[in-house]
């Protein structure tokens, strides 16, 4: 047994004991889960992925004569003004209002990739006109650096497991999954596997409110559960669930944040994304904690649902299960036929993000946030 002061003590003094979620794997068949639990201190993990529910806060600063606006466009995507004055939030999918033949490919998570990568962007901001904020216009270029303030808040990321995706229809689609082709012509997924956050913290036994994690390349926090949680039922004996899942609210300083971490990105027929580096300490505090990070691509399972049915009809149809290495080898087996398949997380950044969150901790500069509160589990 292991306290989180215990732990930062060590970090302090820069006698902790940190790996990857996946060195984590060959130590435990080197030395055993007990002698494991006592020596390493925290566990890393990463994931790197399209994360929609992904935006960010922005003061862009009063105006001479000052406006309090009620229409905002950033690079000419819209951002949501009702908040205050000069506050407004810019969503990941909300799209260009200039299109190109019809076909938006610049939406507000290329605004935030822009942002931080020290670009200048253009806002234009209209106002109705009162007696304390009587400017009706403001067009002007601002910069991260120039304005007050800006705070990345994502609403739903890191998801718990998620569908691999199929389509059994005669044509073409195009989603959220990527290009799913005809007959089952490939499969997609999206998830780090034995690297993902909330895989080596099936039951949020670490991860909860206040939590401090690798965000966009800068430090934040989990503010709770995301949009959308809702912890499966079925679940595997290692406790990972079968079925899209638990889920995070995060935020953090955007000023501190890099474009390597939060990239801007268009799928074809659906629309605009953001790319987010997410990654989270797993403080070894017992066995039990420990052995829920023990958990291999070859044991996390994936269900395999037709996008041609489920979306939009939500039937819940599911076609088989796959498990995390076989999307990961290129081909998964789907009721008999070989499919090829892809992973859209980026398992290198993945890898990255643990490692340097692994050096931070390692360097002393940083300690494992102590959750105010748990998310639920079940």
């Amino acid at each position: 047994m292991k306290s989180y002061d215990e732990i930062n003590e060590k970090i302090k003094n820069r006698q902790a004991v940190v790996v990857t979620a996946e060195e984590i794997l060959d130590i435990i068949d080197e030395i055993g889960p007990d002698e494991a639990a006592g020596k390493v201190d925290v566990v890393t993990t990463g994931t790197f992925g399209a994360m929609c529910s992904s935006g960010a806060f922005l003061n862009f600063g009063h105006s001479k004569p000052r406006i309090k606006a009620n229409k905002v466009l950033l690079n000419n995507v819209e951002a949501y003004a009702g908040l205050a004055a000069v506050d407004c939030y810019i969503g990941a999918t909300q799209e260009s209002e200039k299109c190109d033949n019809g076909a938006p490919k610049y939406g507000g998570g290329h605004v935030i990739e822009d942002l931080v990568a020290g670009r200048e962007i253009r806002i234009q901001a209209e106002g109705r006109g009162t007696d304390c904020y009587p400017e009706l216009h403001v067009d002007k270029k601002i910069s991260l650096d120039a304005i007050p303030n800006s705070t990345l808040y994502c609403p739903r990321n890191a998801y718990q497991n998620y569908n691999c995706a199929v389509n059994t229809s005669a044509d073409t689609l195009y989603t959220y999954m990527g290009v799913l082709k005809a007959d089952m012509g490939n499969a997609t997924y999206s998830g780090a596997g034995q690297l993902s956050p909330l895989m080596n913290d099936p039951y949020f036994r670490t991860i909860g409110v206040g939590t401090r994690i690798f965000l966009g390349g800068g430090i934040g926090y989990v503010t709770g559960p995301g949009t959308q949680h809702n912890p499966s039922p079925a679940r595997t004996d290692k406790g990972i669930p079968l079925t899209p899942s638990g889920t995070l609210s995060v935020t953090g300083d955007l000023k501190n944040m890099t474009d390597d971490w939060l990239k801007g990105v268009y799928f074809r027929g659906y629309g605009a994304s953001l790319f987010v580096g997410l990654g989270i300490p797993i403080p070894i505090l017992n066995k039990d904690i420990l052995l829920a990070t023990a958990i291999a691509n070859e044991e996390i399972k994936v269900s395999v649902v037709d996008y041609s049915y489920d979306y939009p009809e939500a039937t819940g149809k599911i076609l088989g299960e796959v498990t995390v290495a076989d999307i990961n080898s290129g081909c998964v087996s789907i009721n008999g036929k070989n499919v090829r398949a892809s992973n859209m997380s980026d398992l290198r950044k993945a890898r990255i993000i643990a490692e340097t969150l692994k050096s931070w901790i390692e360097q002393g500069s940083f300690e494992i946030g102590r959750p105010v509160e748990s998310i639920p589990a079940f």
